[in-house]
């Protein structure tokens, strides 16, 4: 079975552990969003300055290729946080599927505030997450997970989920 996923949420979220998890379970590759981010955007983010979609956009044109040079599959870390992120990648890879990991504001900011100082997404930046997310619940193609649930068993809905399981 080829699935090509993107597991998607704001900032703190566990997008990158959860990722990883699907893509080892699956067997597919994992693409790490925050790796294609610009140096410019990730010095923005490092000084508190949010994001603009014009600063994304270059940044979604290379997941997009990223997805595409892997017919076979992948698991996309990637915020998405926009209906029109979302449709972007939709249009570069048809039959995308999306995962998105719900999670509140207070625990999003402590996740990121608990990061240390090697990240260089700052946790002032998580409220502006939340007021750019526009929730991808109901849209076609995804899948909502608790960011509260074990990461094993966020893995196992997700991987029902790509095999067809109506339980998922």
């Amino acid at each position: 079975m080829t699935a090509t996923i993107v597991v998607m949420g704001v900032a703190g979220c566990g997008k990158s552990s959860l990722g990883a998890a699907v893509a080892e379970a699956e067997g597919l590759p994992l693409i790490e969003g925050d790796d294609f981010h610009s140096d410019t955007s990730r010095q923005k983010m490092a000084q508190g300055i949010a994001l603009t979609d014009e600063d994304r956009d270059g940044w979604l044109t290379e997941l997009g290729r990223q997805l595409q040079a892997r017919p076979a599959g992948a698991v996309l870390t990637c915020s998405a946080l926009k209906r029109r992120y979302r449709e972007r990648l939709r249009a570069a890879v048809p039959g995308l599927r999306f995962v998105f990991i719900d999670i509140g504001r207070d625990d999003a900011l402590a996740r990121v505030a608990g990061r240390g100082t090697g990240h260089f997404f700052p946790a002032n930046l998580v409220d502006s997450q939340f007021a750019t997310l526009e929730s991808p619940v109901g849209e076609p193609g995804v899948l909502r997970v608790d960011a509260q649930w074990p990461l094993s068993q966020s893995q196992r809905h997700i991987s029902q989920w790509l095999h067809g399981d109506a339980a998922a």
